[in-house]
This record gives C-alpha cells, sequence and structure tokens, in this order.
C-alpha cells in the first residue's frame, strides 16, 4: 500500500510531526502500527521486569537448604552399641524422613518428635549387623536438605539366650504361662522386658513378672480362654542384658489355648472334681501327702507328662523313704517334685486317708495298661498347662516360682 504525505507537510519535517500526520492519515493503521512500536516498549521493560523476578526465583530455588541434618553415629562406624547411640537431628529445620534399615531391608522402627527436631529409634539394634540410614529435613522456605549414613553394629563376645515354654505350635491349658529361663542372669530387666512382646487373639492384658534374675513369666489376671491365640516375639538379639553380655535371639513364638480345664482336690475330702467349663465332668478318688508330708495348697500347672517314670525320695530329701521305678501315669505340678500320678500301691487309701509323701495319687494298676482306671482316664483328659487347684491340706501354699505356678500371686502384685 503506497501512503502519500498531506500537502502543506514537509517529508523533512520534525520526526514527530511526521509521525503524529502519519497516524491522521492512515488511521486504525498507523495507530496499529504506532500501537505495536509503543506496546513493544511497554512490553520490552515488562518483560525485562518479568525476567528480572523470574532470576530471582530462580536464585531463590537453587540456593541451598539452611537445614543441617545431623546422623550419629557417622558413616562408616564399627563396633557400634547397640542402644543409645543412634540419633538423628535437625537444625534450622524439621525433619521430614528417616529410614533406618538393615542390609536386608528390615527397617527400624522410631518416631521423629513434634517439633520435628529429632529421631530415635523405638528398640535397640541387632548385634553384628550393618545398617544404613536416610534422613531429610526441610528449612522454613520448604527446601530440602537430606543425609546419609552407613555402620556396623558391635560383635559382642558374652551372650544370652532365652529358654522357653511352651513350645511353637503348642496346644496347652487354660493355665500356661509363657516362661522364660535366661541362661545369664539379668541386670537390665526393664530392657530384656521391653524386647518380648505378647499379642493374643481375642485381645487381652498380659504382664510380665521377674522370678530372681533370670526367669520371666507373662500371663493374663485370670487364666486364659478356651480357643486364645498368643503369639511371642522375641527380639532378643541385640538386648544388653547385663554388661557386656547381649542377647544373640529373635524368635517368633506361637501357641493355642486349648479347652477350658480346671480340677480341684480336697486333701480332706480325698477327692479331685475334674471341671471342664466350669462344669464337674469327673469326680475322682484320691490320696494326698500324710502327715508331715502335706501336699501344698495353691493353684499348680501342668508342665510335663510322663506314661511311666521313676521316682526316687533320694532326690527330693527324702532319703531311703521310696524308690519306684514304675510309676505309671504321672503329671508333673512343681519342679521339687509334687505330681499327680497313678498309683498300684496305695490299697484302699483312695477317698478315704492321706498316705503319699506330697504327691496326689489316683488308683492304678501296674504297668498302668488298663485305660479304665482313673489315673489313666484323667491322663488320658489332661494337657500341659490344665490347672490342679489343692485345698484344705495343711501345708502352706505353693511358692508361685515351683514351677509354673503364677497364679499364686495377686494381680496388683504380679504387675509389679
Amino acid at each position: 500500500m503506497n501512503v502519500r504525505p498531506i500537502s502543506g507537510a514537509s517529508v523533512g519535517g520534525r520526526p514527530g510531526a511526521r509521525n503524529k500526520r502519519l497516524a491522521l492519515v492512515v488511521g486504525g493503521l498507523m495507530l496499529a502500527v504506532t500501537a505495536c512500536g509503543g506496546g513493544g516498549g511497554a512490553d520490552t521493560k515488562a518483560d525485562a521486569k518479568d525476567a528480572g523476578g523470574k532470576g530471582a526465583s530462580a536464585t531463590a530455588e537453587s540456593k541451598q537448604s539452611e537445614a543441617v541434618v545431623t546422623i550419629a553415629p557417622k558413616t562408616g562406624a564399627k563396633d557400634v552399641d547397640t542402644s543409645g547411640i543412634l540419633k538423628v537431628s535437625a537444625a534450622k529445620g524439621k525433619l521430614t524422613e528417616v529410614t533406618v534399615k538393615d542390609t536386608k531391608g528390615k527397617k527400624v522402627a522410631g518416631a521423629i518428635t513434634a517439633d520435628g527436631a529429632g529421631w530415635t529409634p523405638a528398640t535397640h539394634l541387632a548385634a553384628s549387623t550393618a545398617y544404613q540410614v536416610h534422613a531429610v529435613a526441610k528449612d522454613a522456605e520448604g527446601r530440602t536438605a537430606a543425609e546419609d549414613s552407613s555402620f556396623t553394629t558391635l560383635s559382642p563376645q558374652n551372650t544370652f539366650i532365652g529358654n522357653f515354654t511352651p513350645e511353637d505350635g503348642s496346644r496347652v491349658g487354660v493355665g500356661m504361662p509363657f516362661s522364660v529361663r535366661f541362661t545369664r542372669g539379668i541386670t537390665k530387666p526393664a530392657d530384656v522386658e521391653k524386647a518380648i512382646t505378647v499379642k493374643t487373639v481375642p485381645p487381652v492384658e498380659v504382664e510380665g513378672h521377674w522370678f530372681g534374675n533370670d526367669r520371666l513369666d507373662f500371663r493374663p489376671e485370670k487364666y486364659w480362654k478356651a480357643g486364645t491365640k498368643v503369639t511371642v516375639e522375641l527380639n532378643l538379639d541385640g538386648v544388653e542384658g547385663r554388661k557386656g553380655v547381649y542377647g544373640e535371639q529373635t524368635k517368633t513364638v506361637s501357641f493355642t489355648i486349648g479347652r477350658d480345664q480346671v480340677s480341684v482336690v480336697d486333701a480332706k475330702k480325698h477327692t479331685m472334681k475334674v471341671m471342664q467349663e466350669g462344669k464337674v465332668v469327673k469326680t475322682i478318688a484320691v490320696t494326698t501327702g500324710k502327715p508331715g508330708y502335706a501336699t501344698w495348697n495353691g493353684q499348680m500347672v501342668m508342665s510335663e507328662k510322663f506314661t511311666v517314670t521313676r521316682m526316687n525320695g533320694d532326690t527330693v530329701g527324702y532319703d531311703g523313704e521310696y524308690d519306684i521305678k514304675d510309676v505309671p501315669h504321672a503329671i508333673r505340678l512343681t519342679d521339687s517334685g509334687t505330681f499327680v500320678h497313678g498309683n498300684y500301691w496305695g490299697g484302699d487309701a483312695f477317698g478315704n486317708y492321706n498316705a503319699s509323701h506330697g504327691c496326689i495319687g489316683l488308683r492304678d494298676v501296674r504297668g498302668g495298661y488298663d485305660s479304665g482306671v482313673p489315673a489313666a482316664w484323667f491322663f488320658n483328659h489332661s494337657m500341659v498347662g490344665d490347672v490342679v487347684v489343692v485345698k484344705n491340706s495343711t501345708d502352706p501354699t505353693v511358692d508361685p516360682s515351683n514351677g509354673l505356678n503364677g497364679w499364686n500371686i495377686p494381680w496388683a502384685e504380679w504387675k509389679k
């Protein structure tokens, strides 16, 4: 398109005047050109301003986080103690993530504090194990900082384990506690007890109780309910049970509670009432400890069963009193030698008078081959963990540590 200058105006006039006249001549077209030129100038300034903003933002984003993550122990550390050493902290920021795991991928539980300043493990570490730590924190501007560490725990020279009952997969009676006997005396009982967890289905409160420094039993307030499933986690590996002595055991033990059977022996009436689910299913004539050898009173839990066993008085301090090599249908009630067992030599004592050296005797035949006699019936209808309660004897209550007999301790005292 050709644009003709207006007469009276010099093409060589002032540029401003020319531009003004052109704007008048071409109208909208020139306005558009002028707008583009003017707009271009304005946009250029705006673009420069925006570019400066984006540059500042990019600079802010590229600036390193002010958060500082610290992990103890430092990477490469060896012979690290299994408790009290591992810690993660953040300064000028808050922790958002902490992961600790061994080389097999097993994670160590822990929690970040409410203020985000620290993290500690919820449990001890395993011995002779390599661990990897990854931690992340954010500063006030939301910028992250990460830190990693790897270390190896100590390999102890002195160790201990816990020998436990009942065995994994067992089906036991309602009185069976979970009992652990340690191979070394424990001087840090709280740490050891914390490393053992007991879970049940259905849920029930279970508490541990120490007998001396080498035995820990767990039980509920009352006998287990029939059908309860119990799972115990022994996480003793790496626990310092006493100075310089560490656990070396990690094991899961599960057992199930069978039907409810509790038998009540009346030492005066010379009877035993066998109850299942609270109902008497059989009454059996018995003989208990004679004067001077009375049977313990109290609640006693069956811990072992023997179809036949030898009983020698010399082993329990009754030197020369008796030595019977074929005692049938014997069920242990105490560590000191109290049994409920078959008796083929008792004559007419059953149901009439007490004639034993402290055991509970039931009529039997030599060899125990008659399944119809009381001792055989009771043996066949009993399981480890069933309870035998003795009352009206002249002896005191059995010591709770003598066998699996912690039920004789009141619940409030047990929990102490």
